[in-house]
Protein backbone atom coordinates (compact mmCIF):
# COMPACT_ATOMS: atom_id res chain seq x y z
CA UNK A 1 0.00 0.00 0.00
CA UNK A 2 2.86 2.42 0.78
CA UNK A 3 4.76 2.06 -2.51
CA UNK A 4 6.08 5.58 -2.88
CA UNK A 5 3.67 6.99 -0.33
CA UNK A 6 4.95 8.88 2.68
CA UNK A 7 2.22 7.62 4.92
CA UNK A 8 -1.12 5.87 4.82
CA UNK A 9 -3.87 7.70 6.62
CA UNK A 10 -7.25 6.20 7.38
CA UNK A 11 -10.44 8.22 7.59
CA UNK A 12 -11.32 10.07 9.65
CA UNK A 13 -7.95 11.82 9.80
CA UNK A 14 -7.14 14.15 12.63
CA UNK A 15 -5.63 17.50 11.70
CA UNK A 16 -2.51 16.68 13.75
CA UNK A 17 -1.94 13.42 11.87
CA UNK A 18 -2.48 15.10 8.51
CA UNK A 19 -0.11 17.98 9.27
CA UNK A 20 2.50 15.58 10.66
CA UNK A 21 2.33 13.49 7.46
CA UNK A 22 2.64 16.63 5.33
CA UNK A 23 5.61 17.85 7.37
CA UNK A 24 7.38 14.49 6.97
CA UNK A 25 6.70 14.51 3.22
CA UNK A 26 8.13 18.02 2.87
CA UNK A 27 11.24 17.09 4.86
CA UNK A 28 11.84 13.94 2.78
CA UNK A 29 11.36 15.87 -0.46
CA UNK A 30 13.84 18.52 0.68
CA UNK A 31 16.42 15.88 1.62
CA UNK A 32 16.00 14.05 -1.69
CA UNK A 33 16.29 17.27 -3.69
CA UNK A 34 19.50 18.21 -1.86
CA UNK A 35 21.01 14.78 -2.51
CA UNK A 36 20.06 14.94 -6.19
CA UNK A 37 21.51 18.43 -6.51
CA UNK A 38 24.77 17.32 -4.85
CA UNK A 39 25.14 14.34 -7.19
CA UNK A 40 24.38 16.53 -10.21
CA UNK A 41 27.02 19.05 -9.09
CA UNK A 42 29.66 16.35 -8.60
CA UNK A 43 28.79 14.81 -11.98
CA UNK A 44 29.18 18.19 -13.70
CA UNK A 45 32.60 18.69 -12.10
CA UNK A 46 33.68 15.17 -13.02
CA UNK A 47 32.73 15.86 -16.66
CA UNK A 48 35.23 18.76 -16.74
CA UNK A 49 38.17 16.41 -16.14
CA UNK A 50 40.44 15.47 -19.01
CA UNK A 51 40.82 11.73 -19.67
CA UNK A 52 44.19 11.74 -17.87
CA UNK A 53 42.80 13.68 -14.91
CA UNK A 54 39.98 11.15 -14.71
CA UNK A 55 42.54 8.34 -14.58
CA UNK A 56 44.36 10.16 -11.79
CA UNK A 57 41.02 10.67 -10.01
CA UNK A 58 40.40 6.91 -10.03
CA UNK A 59 43.88 6.25 -8.64
CA UNK A 60 43.60 8.92 -5.93
CA UNK A 61 40.27 7.64 -4.60
CA UNK A 62 41.94 4.25 -4.26
CA UNK A 63 44.58 5.80 -2.02
CA UNK A 64 47.46 5.64 -4.46
CA UNK A 65 50.46 7.94 -3.98
CA UNK A 66 51.75 10.26 -6.73
CA UNK A 67 54.75 7.98 -7.19
CA UNK A 68 52.50 4.95 -7.68
CA UNK A 69 50.14 6.83 -10.00
CA UNK A 70 53.07 7.96 -12.12
CA UNK A 71 54.44 4.43 -12.40
CA UNK A 72 51.02 2.98 -13.28
CA UNK A 73 50.35 5.62 -15.95
CA UNK A 74 53.88 5.67 -17.35
CA UNK A 75 54.48 9.33 -16.54
CA UNK A 76 56.92 11.14 -14.28
CA UNK A 77 55.90 11.93 -10.72
CA UNK A 78 55.91 15.69 -11.35
CA UNK A 79 53.36 15.24 -14.16
CA UNK A 80 51.21 13.09 -11.88
CA UNK A 81 51.31 15.89 -9.28
CA UNK A 82 50.23 18.45 -11.88
CA UNK A 83 47.32 16.27 -13.05
CA UNK A 84 46.35 15.59 -9.45
CA UNK A 85 46.39 19.29 -8.56
CA UNK A 86 44.28 20.24 -11.57
CA UNK A 87 41.86 17.42 -10.87
CA UNK A 88 41.49 18.42 -7.21
CA UNK A 89 40.87 22.05 -8.23
CA UNK A 90 38.29 21.12 -10.88
CA UNK A 91 36.52 18.81 -8.42
CA UNK A 92 36.57 21.48 -5.72
CA UNK A 93 38.12 19.08 -3.23
CA UNK A 94 40.50 20.45 -0.60
CA UNK A 95 41.66 17.01 0.46
CA UNK A 96 41.51 13.35 -0.49
CA UNK A 97 38.81 12.61 2.09
CA UNK A 98 36.47 15.07 0.38
CA UNK A 99 37.28 13.55 -3.00
CA UNK A 100 36.57 10.04 -1.70
CA UNK A 101 33.26 11.24 -0.27
CA UNK A 102 32.33 12.63 -3.70
CA UNK A 103 33.24 9.33 -5.32
CA UNK A 104 31.13 7.44 -2.79
CA UNK A 105 28.20 9.70 -3.58
CA UNK A 106 28.59 8.75 -7.23
CA UNK A 107 29.29 5.09 -6.44
CA UNK A 108 32.55 5.18 -8.35
CA UNK A 109 33.55 1.83 -6.88
CA UNK A 110 32.03 0.09 -9.91
CA UNK A 111 33.96 2.38 -12.28
CA UNK A 112 37.20 1.61 -10.48
CA UNK A 113 36.68 -2.13 -10.87
CA UNK A 114 35.78 -1.76 -14.55
CA UNK A 115 38.83 0.38 -15.38
CA UNK A 116 41.32 -2.47 -14.85
CA UNK A 117 43.47 -0.46 -12.47
CA UNK A 118 46.22 -2.47 -10.74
Amino acid sequence: MKAGAVDFLTKPVSADDLFRAIEIAIQRDHTMRQATEEIHSITKRLATLSPREHQVFLHVIRGRLNKQIAADLGIVEKTAKVHRGRMMAKMGARNVATLVHMAERLDHASLTRESNLP
